[in-house]
């Protein structure tokens, strides 16, 4: 994944540029204390029990959040994080506590991260480390939020076609059977649902 290291940081700043001006010598000290990680498809990256050390930036690829079961068939996906978006089991990074659910990669992925001791650092001399905090906390509660919703007000059918409006390039790279899961129907039924509208 050859991805040129200037670019992939240029990407994260453009991307907070647009919430909030950056004084360069706060993107400095930010920048310096990211990480980039190149993560293999279908790699899950952080596993039920383990305490969440990083929030991560994805440059490219797409991950999936899920509660993993004994049967795989069972397992329960609430969420999908793509490019330019960041990602982390926020709530095990914030508290320290076991995380209760994994992050897998559904491509050949690749996050710049930045660890929980770093970003205390950041906290401590810099503004934007709160930016950083805020946005990855408002990912994480708008994802839980809208699934809770989509699940008490649509049918199958519209939670299946709202998942592509905004994205509709996660029908290639997403397996049905996590497409399933998210909307709360069984393989069946998303089959049933895809003959009715294609």
């Amino acid at each position: 994944m050859s991805v040129n290291p200037t670019a992939t940081l240029e990407i994260v700043r453009n991307h907070l540029h647009q919430l909030s001006k950056i004084k360069d010598e706060d993107w400095d000290f930010f920048s310096s204390r990211l990480k980039r990680r190149d993560i293999g498809k279908k790699t899950t990256f952080l596993k039920l029990g383990d305490i969440e050390n990083h929030i991560s930036f994805i440059i490219s690829g797409v991950v999936r959040l899920y509660i993993p079961k004994n049967d795989p068939a069972k397992e329960i996906t609430f969420g999908f994080c793509f490019k330019e978006q960041f990602i982390s089991a926020y709530d095990s990074f914030l508290t320290r506590k076991p995380s209760l659910y994994e992050l897998q990669t559904l491509t050949d992925t690749i996050v710049l991260s930045i660890t929980y001791d770093d970003l205390q650092e950041v906290y401590k001399t810099t503004k934007i480390g709160n930016l950083i905090g805020r946005l990855t906390a408002e990912r994480l509660f708008l994802m839980k939020s809208k699934r809770e919703q989509t699940l008490l007000r649509n049918t199958a059918e519209e939670r299946y076609l709202n998942i592509f409006k905004d994205r509709p390039e996660v029908i290639k790279e997403i397996p049905l059977k996590y497409i399933s899961s998210y909307i709360g129907v069984t393989p069946q039924g998303l089959s049933r649902i895809r003959k009715r509208i294609s």
